[in-house]
């Protein structure tokens, strides 16, 4: 009997990490703090009816030139070395690669973030994803950022669910996602997927993971209170079955649940074999 895939899909700011990516390098090197680079994000957003997750690629953008500072690729997996992550993050992938194998199951893992792939693919634990998801600039022929090329919303974040469960990689790809599959077919079921986030951004795709048969665990930062109420409120809302501190230990809650979902997982791939 062939395993079934099952598909850890995380976001990552707040969700493996407890701050925003370009916190850990990228905002120091322009000379400011959090609190103003978000503040004049928000600002443009605002002022300009725009896009959030366009506004900070173009603070980024310009905070960088106003500095002299060039943005190519391996500018941003620099800053990605320096990400702090939650605890036992980085033990994480090995723990649930090792429980799915022995219970007869093929786990990968997979980033769908609204922050920058080039930054992700910097950090410590770039190689343990099937396929990173995230924003990305438009390069030109010296190698330097001169355009937004993918920005992720979250309705954008949405559309990679269903590349991942029809096996799909490509950021362009507008065809074959929207291309019609009997769910036997699929590569990756939507009952097959564990969706890990931490706020509303996360929203649609937990509520689409749960309607679709998966399911959706809220994280919070144990030592966040805003966070954990967030948290709480989702799953009493309905948009996900679980909230747990993000704390990736062996012997930790997230551990626990997701243990016990592949445990279903394979159940019930199995009586669904066996009905055959």
């Amino acid at each position: 009997m062939k395993k079934p895939i099952v598909a850890l899909i995380y976001d990552f700011d707040g969700t493996l990490s407890p701050g925003n990516m370009q916190e850990f390098g990228f905002i120091q090197a322009v000379d400011s703090t959090p609190e103003e680079f978000w503040r004049m994000s928000d600002s443009i957003a605002i002022g300009q009816d725009a896009s959030n997750v366009l506004a900070y690629m173009k603070l980024m953008f310009d905070s960088a030139r106003a500095k002299g500072i060039k943005l190519r690729r391996e500018e941003f997996k620099a800053f990605g070395k320096h990400i702090e992550l939650f605890e036992g993050v980085r033990e994480w992938f090995k723990l649930i690669n090792r429980y799915g194998e022995a219970h007869g199951v093929q786990v990968e893992h997979y980033i769908n973030s609204s922050g920058l792939k080039e930054i992700i693919e910097g950090s410590p634990i770039a190689g343990e994803f099937k396929h990173i998801f995230a924003g990305t600039f438009i390069y030109d022929d010296k190698g330097e950022a001169e355009w937004p090329g993918i920005a992720v919303d979250y309705t954008a974040k949405t559309q990679f669910l269903f590349k991942i469960s029809k096996g799909i990689f490509s950021m362009r790809d507008n065809k074959q996602v929207n291309s019609s599959v009997a769910d036997d077919k699929k590569r990756i079921p939507f009952k097959h997927m564990i969706y890990f986030g931490d706020g509303d951004t996360d929203v649609p795709c937990m509520k689409i993971v749960g309607m679709f048969g998966g399911h959706s665990i809220a994280v919070y930062n144990p030592g966040n209170e805003k966070k954990r109420a967030t948290a709480f409120k989702l799953k009493r809302q309905g948009r996900v079955a679980f909230a747990t501190p993000a704390v990736y230990t062996a012997d930790s809650r997230a551990y626990k649940v997701v243990c016990a979902i592949l445990d279903k997982i394979k159940a019930d791939y199995t009586l669904q074999q066996l009905s055959k």
